[in-house]
């Protein structure tokens, strides 16, 4: 068993430093999982275009508004909507309004016999 403190420390994600993750489950601390955390985007802030090779990735907003763009298609996510995103699905995280989103994620390590696999 772990359970993690809402008051476990904060870091940087690796796509833009200036968007802070909480961390509640590490790489390596569960099989399959890349990791189990939470982040907070302020107004305008961006985690710029990237894509997985490796890895399986959902996203539940818990607050605010989503704008991902996904293979060059935008899509707008409220609170309470989540989006799974297949590895090498090439997205870009936003905030666009002008409150908080409260955004929390897990990755799933893809077998590599996965990396096709269509939703």
């Amino acid at each position: 068993m772990k359970i993690t403190s809402p008051d476990a420390p904060w870091s940087e994600v690796s796509h833009n430093s200036a968007i802070q993750k909480q961390v509640f489950l590490a790489n390596g601390e569960m099989p399959g999982l890349t990791q189990f955390a939470r982040s907070i985007l302020q107004p305008g802030q961006i985690s710029p275009g990237h894509s997985h090779d490796d890895m399986w990735e959902v996203f539940l907003v818990t607050q605010g508004i989503l704008t991902i763009v996904v293979d060059g298609s935008q899509h707008e996510l409220l609170a309470g909507a989540s989006i799974t995103l297949a590895p090498q699905e090439h997205h870009e995280l936003s905030n666009r309004s002008d409150k908080e989103l409260h955004l929390t994620y897990f990755g799933l390590v893809a077998p590599s016999t996965d990396l096709a696999s269509p939703l």
